[in-house]
Protein backbone atom coordinates (compact mmCIF):
# COMPACT_ATOMS: atom_id res chain seq x y z
CA UNK A 1 0.00 0.00 0.00
CA UNK A 2 1.24 2.99 -0.70
CA UNK A 3 1.81 6.19 1.62
CA UNK A 4 -1.44 8.73 0.33
CA UNK A 5 -3.78 5.09 0.59
CA UNK A 6 -2.04 4.18 4.35
CA UNK A 7 -2.45 7.74 5.89
CA UNK A 8 -5.94 7.96 4.03
CA UNK A 9 -7.34 4.89 5.89
CA UNK A 10 -5.48 5.36 9.02
CA UNK A 11 -5.57 9.25 9.95
CA UNK A 12 -4.31 8.33 13.39
CA UNK A 13 -3.31 10.98 15.59
CA UNK A 14 -2.64 14.23 14.12
CA UNK A 15 -4.25 17.48 15.59
CA UNK A 16 -4.31 21.37 15.35
CA UNK A 17 -1.95 23.40 16.52
CA UNK A 18 -2.90 25.86 19.33
CA UNK A 19 -2.49 29.63 19.27
CA UNK A 20 0.42 30.16 22.02
CA UNK A 21 2.87 32.89 21.73
CA UNK A 22 5.50 31.07 24.01
CA UNK A 23 6.28 28.07 25.48
CA UNK A 24 4.80 27.39 29.14
CA UNK A 25 6.95 27.51 32.11
CA UNK A 26 7.54 23.85 32.44
CA UNK A 27 8.47 23.03 28.91
CA UNK A 28 11.21 26.13 29.71
CA UNK A 29 12.53 24.63 32.27
CA UNK A 30 13.38 21.28 30.07
CA UNK A 31 14.81 23.75 27.79
CA UNK A 32 16.97 24.93 29.93
CA UNK A 33 18.41 21.83 31.18
CA UNK A 34 18.91 20.73 27.53
CA UNK A 35 20.84 23.87 26.93
CA UNK A 36 23.38 22.77 29.45
CA UNK A 37 23.89 19.68 28.36
CA UNK A 38 24.55 21.13 24.83
CA UNK A 39 27.33 23.73 26.26
CA UNK A 40 29.36 20.79 27.90
CA UNK A 41 28.71 18.74 24.65
CA UNK A 42 30.33 21.56 22.84
CA UNK A 43 33.30 21.79 25.75
CA UNK A 44 33.97 18.09 24.44
CA UNK A 45 33.25 18.22 20.74
CA UNK A 46 35.78 20.99 20.41
CA UNK A 47 38.21 19.31 22.42
CA UNK A 48 38.00 15.94 21.59
CA UNK A 49 36.50 12.34 22.58
CA UNK A 50 37.82 9.25 22.92
CA UNK A 51 34.82 6.71 21.22
CA UNK A 52 33.96 3.46 22.76
CA UNK A 53 31.99 0.78 22.49
CA UNK A 54 28.82 -0.38 24.46
CA UNK A 55 27.73 -4.02 24.67
CA UNK A 56 25.66 -3.82 21.83
CA UNK A 57 28.81 -2.49 19.59
CA UNK A 58 27.12 1.38 19.67
CA UNK A 59 29.62 3.97 20.29
CA UNK A 60 29.20 6.15 23.48
CA UNK A 61 31.63 9.06 24.42
CA UNK A 62 32.58 11.29 27.12
CA UNK A 63 29.66 13.85 25.84
CA UNK A 64 26.93 11.05 26.10
CA UNK A 65 28.18 10.36 29.74
CA UNK A 66 28.74 14.13 30.99
CA UNK A 67 25.19 15.36 29.54
CA UNK A 68 23.03 12.50 30.90
CA UNK A 69 24.19 14.00 34.40
CA UNK A 70 23.95 16.80 33.71
CA UNK A 71 20.36 16.12 32.75
CA UNK A 72 19.38 13.84 35.33
CA UNK A 73 21.08 16.17 38.27
CA UNK A 74 18.37 19.12 36.39
CA UNK A 75 15.42 17.04 36.38
CA UNK A 76 15.37 15.56 39.69
CA UNK A 77 16.00 19.57 40.76
CA UNK A 78 12.48 20.38 38.94
CA UNK A 79 10.96 17.31 39.11
CA UNK A 80 12.39 14.92 41.88
CA UNK A 81 9.27 12.65 41.99
CA UNK A 82 9.22 11.35 38.06
CA UNK A 83 11.32 8.48 37.00
CA UNK A 84 13.74 8.72 34.29
CA UNK A 85 14.51 5.84 31.82
CA UNK A 86 17.74 7.42 30.12
CA UNK A 87 20.35 5.83 27.82
CA UNK A 88 23.34 5.55 29.28
CA UNK A 89 21.85 4.21 31.89
CA UNK A 90 19.77 1.50 30.79
CA UNK A 91 23.12 0.38 29.04
CA UNK A 92 24.78 0.01 32.70
CA UNK A 93 21.78 -1.39 34.16
CA UNK A 94 19.89 1.08 35.60
CA UNK A 95 16.70 1.09 34.86
CA UNK A 96 14.00 2.43 37.08
CA UNK A 97 10.17 0.99 36.26
CA UNK A 98 8.94 3.13 33.96
CA UNK A 99 5.28 3.81 35.64
CA UNK A 100 2.37 5.73 33.94
CA UNK A 101 4.47 8.86 33.89
CA UNK A 102 8.14 9.35 33.41
CA UNK A 103 10.74 11.28 31.69
CA UNK A 104 12.59 9.67 28.37
CA UNK A 105 16.50 10.98 27.83
CA UNK A 106 18.56 10.41 25.18
CA UNK A 107 21.69 12.91 26.15
CA UNK A 108 23.41 12.77 22.58
CA UNK A 109 21.04 11.44 19.73
CA UNK A 110 23.61 10.60 16.87
CA UNK A 111 26.67 9.94 18.79
CA UNK A 112 27.78 8.91 15.36
CA UNK A 113 27.05 12.22 13.83
CA UNK A 114 29.28 13.59 16.90
CA UNK A 115 32.10 11.58 15.82
CA UNK A 116 31.90 12.29 12.66
CA UNK A 117 31.89 16.18 13.26
CA UNK A 118 28.98 16.92 10.94
CA UNK A 119 27.31 18.82 13.90
CA UNK A 120 23.65 16.69 13.40
CA UNK A 121 23.36 15.90 16.76
CA UNK A 122 21.00 16.46 19.60
CA UNK A 123 19.98 16.75 23.34
CA UNK A 124 16.91 14.82 23.60
CA UNK A 125 14.38 15.18 26.53
CA UNK A 126 10.57 13.96 26.66
CA UNK A 127 7.45 13.85 29.07
CA UNK A 128 5.38 10.31 28.67
CA UNK A 129 2.25 10.00 30.62
CA UNK A 130 0.06 6.35 30.31
CA UNK A 131 2.21 5.17 27.23
CA UNK A 132 2.11 8.81 24.98
CA UNK A 133 4.73 11.51 24.76
CA UNK A 134 2.74 14.80 26.23
CA UNK A 135 6.21 17.24 25.89
CA UNK A 136 9.55 16.96 24.29
CA UNK A 137 12.61 19.21 23.82
CA UNK A 138 15.47 18.89 21.27
CA UNK A 139 18.08 20.84 21.27
CA UNK A 140 21.24 20.49 18.31
CA UNK A 141 23.45 22.47 19.90
CA UNK A 142 26.51 22.16 17.10
CA UNK A 143 23.94 24.16 14.96
CA UNK A 144 22.00 26.54 17.52
CA UNK A 145 18.55 25.04 16.91
CA UNK A 146 16.02 24.75 19.47
CA UNK A 147 12.85 22.95 20.00
CA UNK A 148 10.14 22.13 22.07
CA UNK A 149 6.11 21.10 21.87
CA UNK A 150 3.90 20.03 24.36
CA UNK A 151 0.23 18.53 23.89
CA UNK A 152 -2.37 21.22 23.64
CA UNK A 153 0.27 23.83 24.16
CA UNK A 154 1.72 24.08 20.18
CA UNK A 155 5.07 23.59 19.21
CA UNK A 156 8.21 26.28 18.52
CA UNK A 157 11.42 26.78 17.57
CA UNK A 158 14.20 29.09 17.69
CA UNK A 159 17.90 29.61 17.15
CA UNK A 160 20.31 29.77 20.22
CA UNK A 161 24.09 29.16 20.91
CA UNK A 162 24.41 26.63 24.16
CA UNK A 163 25.61 30.14 25.98
CA UNK A 164 23.33 32.38 25.29
CA UNK A 165 20.46 33.15 27.84
CA UNK A 166 17.04 31.13 27.32
CA UNK A 167 15.01 34.12 28.37
CA UNK A 168 16.72 36.18 25.73
CA UNK A 169 15.09 33.31 22.88
CA UNK A 170 12.93 34.92 19.62
CA UNK A 171 10.60 32.06 19.94
CA UNK A 172 8.59 31.19 16.83
CA UNK A 173 5.39 28.73 16.85
CA UNK A 174 5.72 25.86 14.37
CA UNK A 175 3.07 23.83 12.33
CA UNK A 176 3.40 21.28 9.89
CA UNK A 177 3.12 21.64 6.34
CA UNK A 178 0.13 19.85 4.69
CA UNK A 179 0.64 16.66 3.05
CA UNK A 180 0.50 17.33 -0.91
CA UNK A 181 -0.73 15.35 -3.51
CA UNK A 182 2.92 16.16 -5.59
CA UNK A 183 6.30 17.41 -4.43
CA UNK A 184 6.47 15.30 -1.35
CA UNK A 185 9.99 16.07 0.60
CA UNK A 186 10.75 13.04 2.85
CA UNK A 187 13.52 13.38 5.16
CA UNK A 188 16.01 9.98 6.20
CA UNK A 189 18.40 8.83 8.18
CA UNK A 190 21.87 9.83 7.03
CA UNK A 191 23.65 7.10 9.37
CA UNK A 192 21.12 4.48 9.45
CA UNK A 193 19.67 4.27 6.09
CA UNK A 194 18.61 0.39 4.91
CA UNK A 195 17.20 -1.32 2.23
CA UNK A 196 13.62 -0.94 3.48
CA UNK A 197 13.45 2.19 3.32
CA UNK A 198 15.31 3.29 -0.02
CA UNK A 199 12.48 0.55 -1.50
CA UNK A 200 9.69 2.23 0.61
CA UNK A 201 10.46 6.27 -1.11
CA UNK A 202 11.12 4.47 -4.18
CA UNK A 203 7.62 3.51 -4.60
CA UNK A 204 5.98 6.18 -2.82
CA UNK A 205 6.69 9.23 -5.77
CA UNK A 206 8.76 11.42 -3.06
CA UNK A 207 10.11 14.11 -4.96
CA UNK A 208 13.19 15.12 -2.54
CA UNK A 209 14.85 12.92 -0.14
CA UNK A 210 16.54 14.65 2.49
CA UNK A 211 19.40 13.24 4.79
CA UNK A 212 19.58 14.62 7.99
CA UNK A 213 20.74 12.72 11.45
CA UNK A 214 19.70 11.76 14.51
CA UNK A 215 16.00 13.59 16.43
CA UNK A 216 16.20 16.39 13.73
CA UNK A 217 14.35 14.15 11.45
CA UNK A 218 11.48 14.46 13.21
CA UNK A 219 12.07 18.39 13.38
CA UNK A 220 12.25 19.23 10.07
CA UNK A 221 8.47 17.33 9.30
CA UNK A 222 7.51 19.60 12.48
CA UNK A 223 8.89 22.83 10.91
CA UNK A 224 7.07 22.12 7.64
CA UNK A 225 10.33 21.71 5.93
CA UNK A 226 9.64 17.90 5.24
CA UNK A 227 6.78 15.96 4.73
CA UNK A 228 7.49 12.56 5.86
CA UNK A 229 9.84 10.46 7.35
CA UNK A 230 9.63 6.59 7.37
CA UNK A 231 11.68 4.56 9.61
CA UNK A 232 12.36 0.63 9.03
CA UNK A 233 15.60 0.27 11.30
CA UNK A 234 15.93 0.05 15.00
CA UNK A 235 15.54 2.98 17.00
CA UNK A 236 14.75 3.24 21.11
CA UNK A 237 11.96 5.00 22.93
CA UNK A 238 14.44 7.55 24.15
CA UNK A 239 15.35 8.10 20.12
CA UNK A 240 11.68 8.92 19.05
CA UNK A 241 10.09 10.18 22.24
CA UNK A 242 10.88 14.20 22.00
CA UNK A 243 10.27 14.56 18.57
CA UNK A 244 7.52 12.50 18.87
CA UNK A 245 5.74 14.75 21.25
CA UNK A 246 7.00 17.92 19.03
CA UNK A 247 5.70 16.69 15.84
CA UNK A 248 2.01 15.77 17.29
CA UNK A 249 2.43 19.01 18.92
CA UNK A 250 2.98 20.66 15.49
CA UNK A 251 -0.46 18.99 14.52
CA UNK A 252 1.46 15.66 12.59
CA UNK A 253 1.87 12.25 13.57
CA UNK A 254 3.53 9.27 14.27
CA UNK A 255 2.71 6.05 13.49
CA UNK A 256 2.99 2.52 13.39
CA UNK A 257 2.74 0.11 9.98
CA UNK A 258 -0.32 -0.54 11.43
CA UNK A 259 -1.84 3.01 11.79
CA UNK A 260 -1.45 3.01 15.48
CA UNK A 261 0.38 6.03 17.22
CA UNK A 262 3.48 5.05 18.34
CA UNK A 263 3.40 3.68 22.35
CA UNK A 264 5.82 4.26 24.91
CA UNK A 265 6.96 2.30 28.00
CA UNK A 266 7.53 -1.00 26.34
CA UNK A 267 9.78 -2.18 29.31
CA UNK A 268 9.24 -6.02 28.82
CA UNK A 269 10.89 -5.42 24.87
CA UNK A 270 13.77 -3.40 26.45
CA UNK A 271 12.32 -0.26 24.80
CA UNK A 272 12.92 -0.78 21.29
CA UNK A 273 10.19 0.35 18.81
CA UNK A 274 8.57 -1.00 15.88
CA UNK A 275 9.13 0.50 11.80
CA UNK A 276 7.02 3.93 11.85
CA UNK A 277 6.10 6.45 9.86
CA UNK A 278 6.26 10.14 10.99
CA UNK A 279 4.09 12.03 8.76
CA UNK A 280 2.40 15.52 8.54
CA UNK A 281 -1.39 15.62 8.19
CA UNK A 282 -3.21 15.43 5.30
CA UNK A 283 -5.83 17.98 5.63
Amino acid sequence: MIFEEFFRINPACGVKNMANALPGEELLKLCQITLEAGARIMEIYAAGSEVKLKDDNSPVTEADVAAEKIILDGLKNIDPATAVIAEEATAAGKVPKAHKRFYLVDPLDGTREFISRNGEFTVNIALIENGAPIAGVIFAPAIGRLFCGAKDAGAFQTFIKADEKLQDAQWRQMQTALLPKTGLIAVASRSHRDEKTEKWLAENNIDKVVSAGSSLKFCLVAAGEAHLYPRFGRTMEWDTGAGNAIIVAAGGMVVTEDGKPLSYGKQERGFDNPAFFVSAPTN
